[in-house]
């Protein structure tokens, strides 16, 4: 009864811990990011201040999720510090109970933490970055926040070697931004270019809009729409052109099935996927370095060098996952073992430094 009664309370302190500093973080980063949206974006010719509230509205899911394992970490950090502080945790050892035990809520809230931020801030982060990329184009900019790099596609079709390239992604793929197109003959040598404002796929062929074409030794010709005939369809773009980010957790193994179907590598999905299925455990890592930081705090008067060391930890961890995850998308490392071997480690380092400072 008496573990239950308390598991009961700390939990409760942790959630409690936990809501408020996503708050703050909301409340921060909206600030932030709005700020950054209204200097970089005020001068489109269809920008408006409630737009941009939108946008930014859209784009704090994605942003959040960034945040996921520090708001872990702090939380769990400052739950522990208040109940030190108040002596609710001398009264606890004191009471016979092991850190063991007590730790069991705050383990358990960060599980949950984690199974929440993968099924719903996940997909909310998605369908928000979806939205934010299309409400950009209405407002008439050239970028998108899908992808920083220029995607190039190459068909051959009817005997006409073309290589498409563009400066942004719309719709998965389906759509093109600034988009650039060279024609080859057969013997490799340049025949045609075409500039275009955008280009659609549709059944058979890429509409292209607002078209500059240059070719055979003639002055560049305008045109209002043109056609490129092409064999590719759309789901074959989507997969080639797809960002892992960018794509909702209960969505990556049907993608994966179906880029391998086309002969794509899938080391970014696959990473993706894992790193998300591994995502409430390296919270719960995050809580037992938490846990080795501040459960000592009021008995050795080490708030700041503890605070610190804390931050330091969960900020080391973060990275090593950050590059060994960047080691599995590039097929370097297996996704399995660049999603789960960090938060392995993180967490025996964790129970063992646990189990030599209570247990001797």
């Amino acid at each position: 009864m008496i573990l239950d009664t308390l598991g009961r309370y700390f939990f409760k302190r942790y959630t409690i811990t936990t809501f408020w500093f996503l708050v703050g973080i909301f409340a921060l980063i909206f600030i932030i990011d709005f700020s950054e949206l209204a200097s970089r974006m005020s001068a489109l010719p269809h920008y408006s201040v409630s737009g941009a509230l939108l946008m930014t509205t859209f784009r704090i899911p994605t942003i959040m999720q960034q945040t996921v394992p520090f708001i872990a970490l702090f939380a769990a950090m400052a739950a522990l510090i208040s109940l030190n502080r108040r002596y609710e945790v001398v009264v606890t050892r004191a009471a016979g109970i092991s850190v063991w035990q007590f730790l069991r809520p705050f383990v358990l809230g960060a599980f949950l933490f984690g199974l929440l931020a993968v099924a719903i801030l996940n997909p909310l982060a998605a369908w928000g970055t979806k939205k934010a990329e299309a409400l950009e184009a209405e407002w008439g900019s050239s970028r998108s926040a899908e992808t920083n790099s220029i995607p190039w596609l190459r068909q051959i079709y009817d005997g006409t070697d073309t290589i498409i390239g563009a400066r942004s992604v719309q719709k998965g793929g389906t759509e093109l931004i600034n988009v650039t197109v060279i024609h080859f003959d057969p013997q490799g040598t340049i025949t045609k270019r075409q500039d275009a404002r955008s280009a659609k796929l549709e059944d058979g062929y890429w509409l292209l809009n607002n078209v500059t074409e240059t070719g055979g030794g003639q002055l560049p010709r305008r045109q209002e729409t043109a056609q490129l005939p092409t064999n590719l369809k759309a789901e074959f773009v989507q997969e080639r052109l797809a960002k892992a980010d960018s794509i909702q957790f209960f969505d990556l193994p049907r993608k994966i099935e179906v880029a391998r179907s086309f002969g794509f590598s899938t080391n970014g999905m696959e990473t993706q996927f894992h790193s998300l299925l591994s995502l409430p455990l390296l919270l719960v890592a995050m809580t037992l370095i938490a846990a080795c930081v501040s459960l000592k705090f009021s008995r050795f008067n080490q708030s700041r060098s503890v605070i610190l060391g804390g931050i330091l930890s969960g900020f080391v961890l973060y990275v090593v996952t950050v590059l060994v995850k960047a080691f599995g998308t590039s097929g370097i490392v297996p996704p399995f073992v660049a999603a789960w071997l960090p938060v392995v480690v993180a967490m025996a380092l964790g129970s063992t430094i646990l189990l030599h400072q209570e247990d001797g």
